[in-house]
This record gives structure tokens, sequence and C-alpha cells, in this order.
């Protein structure tokens, strides 16, 4: 039994059931509600934190054969992905970051200059220094890879509730039973992929996360014509900026809205709106006057140590997490999907993941 129909969600219900495994699904809304359909869709190895590069790369390799694995390109497109530094000062930040990488072997990050940046972009303004420059990244539709997730997921037998909220789990004998307003629902291995709300069921295992829900915002604006191939991040400031083929522009890169957990709702604060779309302006001044189409926000999960929990039950047996991807876990999800069905099928993964452990916080006296 799967709690959580995100990215996460159908990605380990897919994984479960392509190797046999007779799986169901329990989502509180419907499938890509929160942030598995409102983040900026970045398949995203640049910047990661150090224990969670493994997982990306290994997650890209899915992503670059999507369509083999699910029967859907999921949107994505290989873009590549850039993290700009408009001064010296921030070149010399993505510089440290690009050897630091190399000290620990990975040479997926380069530092190009500005004529390299101009080359690539050339609409971008002329005061950019420099930036780092990922080739093989880029970006995916959130809710159609999510969908895609699901169906695929459901062709090898896997079953999902909608509208189904869990408000309780327990453990009795060998089984798993989850609370929801439909009734009890049990099965021998319980996976909890519930994003903002899985501490909420970890807490009533023994096992609480400090973690906290943000609102989390994209904007999309009316069409433009093609100006920008790649992918944009920015180094000293929140941005994650694409133009589809369609013209239209998605500002993104973890915007914070407003979050009501117990509501399960997330709203747009539109002061920090209009703050985003003064840096995409000062990136891009020809833009000035493009209008705003539509702006969103679904609701996440923030760990306080900035890394998830993906990880098997320190206190009950049969038991799995995988949540709190911080706003970045759009890219991670095909990966850690096929990861965690090797935790519950495997009781290992083929990875190592003593990083993302949910005992490495105390437990309160």
């Amino acid at each position: 039994m799967v709690i959580g129909g995100g990215l996460h969600g159908a990605s380990t219900a897919f994984h479960l059931a392509q190797r046999g495994a007779r799986v169901i699904v329990l989502e509180a809304d419907y499938v890509g509600r929160h942030s598995s359909g409102v983040n900026a869709g970045g398949v995203r190895t640049l910047g990661r934190p150090l224990p969670e590069i493994p997982l990306a790369l290994m997650s890209r390799e899915i992503w670059h054969r999507i369509v083999e694995t699910i029967g859907d390109d999921a949107g994505f497109v290989p873009s590549g992905q850039m993290k700009i530094a408009e001064s010296d000062a921030e070149l010399a930040e993505c510089q440290a970051r690009v050897d630091l990488l190399q000290t620990h072997g990975f040479t997926h990050e380069k530092i190009i200059d500005r004529k390299t940046v101009l080359a690539l972009e050339p609409a971008i303004a002329p005061h950019v220094t420099g930036a780092i420059w990922v080739e093989d990244d880029g970006y995916a539709l959130p809710f159609r890879a999510t969908a895609a997730f699901r169906r695929a997921a459901q062709a090898r037998g896997a079953v999902f509730h909608e509208g189904t909220p869990v408000t309780r789990i327990e453990q009795s004998g060998a089984r798993w039973f989850a609370q929801t307003p439909a009734g009890r629902l049990d099965a021998q291995h319980l996976v909890v992929t519930a994003g903002a709300w899985a501490g909420e069921l970890a807490a009533q295992v023994g096992e609480p996360v400090p973690m906290h829900p943000e609102g989390l915002m994209l904007m999309v604006t009316h069409r433009a014509a093609p100006f920008c191939r790649a992918t944009l991040g920015a180094t000293g400031r929140p941005l994650s900026f694409k133009q589809f083929d369609n013209g239209t522009v998605v500002i993104g890169g973890k915007l914070i809205g407003i979050a009501d957990l117990p509501a399960r709702h997330g709203e747009v604060d539109f002061a920090r709106l209009v703050k985003s779309a003064n840096t995409v302006v000062d990136l891009f001044p020809h833009l000035r006057h493009l209008g705003i189409n539509r702006a969103w926000a679904g609701v996440e999960a923030f760990i306080d140590d900035g890394l998830p929990v993906i990880s098997k039950s320190r206190r009950a047996a049969n038991l799995t997490y995988s949540f709190g991807y911080c706003g970045s876990g759009f890219q991670l999800g095909p990966g850690c999907g096929k990861l965690v069905s090797e935790l519950v099928l495997d009781g290992q993964a083929s990875l190592p993941l003593d990083a993302f452990a949910i005992d490495r916080f105390p437990v309160p006296a």
C-alpha cells in the first residue's frame, strides 16, 4: 500500500508493480495535485547537495530513456541547465562549487565563461559573467509525467484511489492498516510518499521529522517569440526559468507562497511573484512588457537539514518512507521510485541511502 499519489508515489507504484507486487495507492486529493503538479519541472542534477548527486545522476538516466520505461515522453526535453552568475563574486562561487564536486569525483557540472553563455543564450543580459552548465539536464511536464507513471503502474495492475485521505496508520500483527473516510484498508507493507502530510504519519509511528510545509508557486506568461533554449537558474537569487515550444515562459524556482496544511491548500503570494518577475526582466530586458497568463501554488514538505527521508522505518517492520524533497524532488521521482521498490522487495537499495535515513533525527524525550 502506497500513501500519496504524487510523482514519487506513482513511480514507486510503477516499479513495485513492474516486479509483480500487488499495489494500491491512496491519494487524498487527486494524483499530482500538490508538489508533483505545481513544480517547475526541472530535470536537474545541477546544484544538488552532495548526498543527492548519485540519486540524481541515476534518475537522469531513466529520464533519458523515459519512453522506453513508461511508454510516454512525459514532455522531457534535454535542454541543458545553466546556473547563471551575475558578478565576479558569484562566478567565483560557481567555480568553488565545481571544484568541490571534482574532489568527490563528479564532473557533470562545468564552468563556462560569459562568451559561452552568450553563445548558448544570445538574448541574455550582457552583465552575466559566466555560469555552471550541465548539458544533459533539462525539463519535463510535471503533471504529464505524474499521470504517465500512474498509467504505467495501472497497466501493470496497480490500483489508485483518489479522494482517499489517510488519517491514521497502525500495525497489527503482520499487517498495516490505513484509516480513511471510506473505511480501513490493509496491506503487508506500507510506503509513505505523502509529501507535506507524511510527517504526521511518521509521527504516529514514533518517528517525528523536523519539517514544515511551504506553498510553492509557479507562473506562466503569454507567448513570446523564441529566445531561450536552456533551462536557467541564478546563483544569487531564486529562479527557474524556461521557454516552451509554444512560446510561453514558465517561472519558478522555489517561489514560496502560502501553505495551509489542514485545508490541503496552497495560495499564491503575488508580492513574491513580482520579485521573481523582476529577476527575469533583469536577465531578459526585452520581456519587460510580457504579461502573466496565470499563477498557481501547491504544498510541499521542507525538512530542516535540506535532505529528504528515503528510508525503511527504524521502529516498525514493513514500513518505508519517501518524502520531504524540499522543492527539488521532481527530477528524483523516477529513480527514487525504483530505489524505494528495492527497499520494499529486496530489503536494501542499489545505491547508498544512509544520508536519508529517518533515524538521523533525535527523537524528543
